[in-house]
């Protein structure tokens, strides 16, 4: 089968609905995984041709995304787009993600912000620069931007690796894993139109990223 869309929502009633609307006119089969919203994240989507799981309470963006990855897996989806729920990502250009991922057989694509890096909050553009720059020096990996949540996925990957993280820390298990596995990952140029989702983004800068940099360290030296 083809690829579909997964979009991991958690009290997202003020952007999900057009995040949802755009990602639709792609022609994509698309998953929103509610976790646990205390809002209408999952009301104000219903009778939208998608498909909806919701989780009993807030388990974590990972979660979510893992609840996602068994979905299309169970489905038969050998291509998975992830995309955040904030409305940052340009939508638009899932297609250019799948073709470039599947032209140059690639298990991870990442769409970059780097171009944006200098809009998003401190910290978190730190990281992802220091981030960026521990991976090649360990890794040879060619990515500009660790932490975007606008990725796709093989099938095949997600087959091969398991997954434990259950917060923002799951994308880095991911890279290290596929690095760990032999896996190819690249990643290309994609403006987002807010660097960070910082408006409506559920990140907290302290403990997750050092969530992330532990994930990073520890599966570096296993």
């Amino acid at each position: 089968m083809g690829s579909c869309i997964i979009i991991p929502a958690y009290n997202a009633e003020k952007t999900i609905v057009a995040v949802v609307t755009e990602a639709l006119s792609s022609g994509l089969p698309l998953l929103v995984v509610d976790d646990g919203s205390m809002d209408a994240t999952a009301t104000c989507i219903k009778g939208l041709p998608l498909n909806l799981i919701s989780h009993r309470r807030n388990m974590g963006k990972g979660a979510a995304l893992r609840t996602g990855f068994n979905w299309a897996l169970m489905h038969g989806f050998e291509g998975i787009v992830t995309i955040d729920a904030d409305g940052q990502h340009d939508i638009s250009a899932i297609g250019c993600l799948i073709e470039h991922a599947k032209g140059n057989n690639l298990d991870i694509l990442i769409a970059s912000r780097f171009s944006q890096f200098n809009q998003m909050a401190g910290l978190r553009s730190f990281w992802n620069r220091f981030g960026v720059w521990c991976m090649k020096k360990r890794t040879g990996f060619e990515i500009s931007d660790s932490q975007s949540g606008f990725r796709y996925y093989s099938g095949h990957l997600l087959r091969s690796i398991n997954l434990v993280s259950e917060g923002y820390d799951l994308e880095m298990e991911i890279l290290m894993k596929a690095w760990r596995g032999g896996f190819t990952i690249g990643s290309i140029p994609i403006a987002a139109r807010v660097a960070d989702g910082r408006a409506t983004s559920h990140y907290r800068p302290v403990r997750d990223t050092w969530n992330i940099c532990m994930t990073f360290l520890r599966y570096m030296r296993a």
